[in-house]
């Protein structure tokens, strides 16, 4: 399945840096980079220890209607530089219209450097199904009932 995603890039951003793109041909998510301001190109961001920041990426988007976007952690990040989304995954509505920035915290002992152009996130297009709510007067009954954590056995 393929939708089309339509990306504005924002005044004063790098148009050098790619759009957000898919590593292999079955990548879930698509790599999107850090576009930073003039200023901070040539020496980058720095996140220290258990510091958050919001990365900016030169992008706004219009996502279509019945959609979302995600934004995820990139793997090898988290795993060598503890590099996470405090909010993942963030969720970008089909009506925002507004810059992205990606939230990173460092839970890593060193500070970490975002590089103008760097890959510092996925994001994943995901259909979104809106929910009626209700009040009723009972539940139905399951094999699980009111079992809350740790209630299947798993520790």
């Amino acid at each position: 399945m393929s939708v089309i995603v339509n990306f504005l890039r924002l005044p004063d951003s790098d148009p050098a840096v790619p759009l957000p793109e898919y590593a292999t041909a079955g990548a879930a998510g698509a790599d999107i980079r850090a576009n930073l301001p003039r200023e901070t190109r040539i020496d980058g961001m720095t996140i220290a220890p258990m510091g958050r920041v919001v990365v900016p990426t030169g992008l706004a988007v219009e996502i279509p209607h019945g959609f979302e976007m995600q934004i995820r952690a990139r793997s090898g990040l988290a795993l060598r530089d503890g590099i996470a989304l405090p909010n993942a995954p963030a969720t970008i509505d089909s009506d925002y219209r507004g810059p992205i920035g990606v939230i990173l915290i460092n839970l890593g002992a060193e500070p970490f450097l975002v590089e103008h152009g760097a890959r510092i996130a996925q994001i994943i297009i995901a259909p979104v199904v809106q929910a009626r709510f209700q009040v009723v007067g009972t539940l139905d009954e399951t094999p699980r009932g009111t079992g809350g954590y740790g209630s299947t056995g798993l520790k």
